[in-house]
């Protein structure tokens, strides 16, 4: 029997139980034995059943509204991809009645972070999912969206707060343990190791202090080694002191690696080709047009995908399965942390086409 034939009826006959009882089950109300409980999901675990989802969405007969709060796809190509998620998400999801509305904010501006938080709010929806860069400013609207009686979900950024659904996206502390084994290599006691932040708000960006506390302790784990780390919070590169800091980075014969933070290493490797600086291993983040460029003539030696898309998605997805079906969500939902090198981006295309 399909699955996709199968009726509640069909269930009931196949457990020997009532119709009413396997109502129950799948609607998660009223009172069932334990007994019956058991033959009812040892069904719906033996046919695979899942719900038409369609059908019961659209017998409500209403629109839910998501807030979506995320930094402004126009201003910064890593968001673009977290954008498209949503939007692919939305189409996808239409028929269940799903309204997503953006309130994008500048990711380096808190002004505009707290204002877009508070659209968000003032439009009352009826749930929300947040990528939430500034860790102080984001408390009170994670605490108001509580009060409020709006459920969210965090993706990206995991800041700690007792009320959110879940958590869509990596585990940062692991992914810079990793950043830290992949540019070991040839690491030896006397060599040097750079820790690149760009632009960033670093002691209220806990994402980005995550990455470096796993990067700095697995280098301190690496036994019988004395290798000096240091941290440099570049500004934006229109800022002349960009290029002072890294021709200063650079000149270090002892430097042997170098690690950026966030999907803007082709800022770094864009320096390194016009001053023709080499010869130190780089990881960075992201399939970035040009992170990728500079993967393939071997400026960058690894680049870890965080896949923003289907970490958008993933968000909608859990967040409309609770507001139409109530289900509850994981409180994490970790990706893979998965490693592109040069040799492997060609066979990966088509993992890239389908986020």
């Amino acid at each position: 029997m399909e699955n996709k034939n199968i009726r509640i009826k069909d269930i009931a006959r196949l457990a020997g139980v009532s119709v009413g009882t396997v109502d129950r089950v799948l609607h998660k109300r009223g009172k069932v034995s334990d007994k019956a409980l058991e033959k009812v999901h040892a069904i719906l675990d033996q046919i695979d059943y899942k719900p038409n989802l369609i059908a019961r969405s659209l017998g409500l007969n209403r629109t839910f509204r998501v807030a979506a709060v995320l930094p402004d796809p126009k201003l910064d190509a890593f968001w673009v991809q977290s954008h498209e998620g949503l939007q692919q998400s939305e189409q996808e999801w239409q028929q269940q009645g799903l309204v997503i509305d953006y309130y994008f904010y500048d990711l380096h501006n808190k002004e505009s972070y707290n204002q877009a938080f508070e659209k968000a709010i003032a439009s009352n929806p009826d749930g929300a999912v947040v990528a939430p860069l500034f860790y102080k400013e984001a408390l009170p609207f994670f605490q108001k969206f509580h009060e409020n009686g709006v459920p969210y979900i965090l993706f990206n950024t995991h800041i700690e707060h007792p009320h959110p659904l879940s958590f869509i996206g990596q585990d940062l502390y692991q992914s810079g343990r990793l950043a830290a084994e992949l540019i070991s290599p040839g690491l030896a006691t006397g060599k040097k190791l750079a820790i690149l932040h760009i632009h960033e708000d670093l002691p209220n960006s806990a994402h980005l202090l995550d990455k470096e506390k796993g990067f700095r302790e697995y280098v301190a784990s690496m036994s019988g080694l004395n290798v000096e780390v240091n941290t440099i919070n570049l500004e934006a590169p229109e800022n002349t002191s960009f290029e002072t800091d890294l021709r200063k980075l650079f000149s270090d014969p002892q430097l042997h690696g170098v690690y950026i933070s966030t999907s803007k290493a082709y800022q770094v490797v864009e320096f390194m080709k016009a001053t023709g600086k080499n010869g130190c291993r780089i990881v960075g983040y992201d399939l970035l047009e040009k992170n990728l460029q500079f993967l393939k003539e071997g400026y960058i030696n690894f680049l870890i995908n965080q896949n923003p898309s289907k970490q958008a998605a993933l968000s909608i997805s859990h967040l409309i399965n609770h507001l139409v079906f109530k289900t509850t969500p994981p409180k994490e939902a970790l990706l893979p942390l998965e490693i592109i090198t040069k040799e492997n981006i060609d066979s990966y295309k088509p993992a890239l086409a389908a986020q």
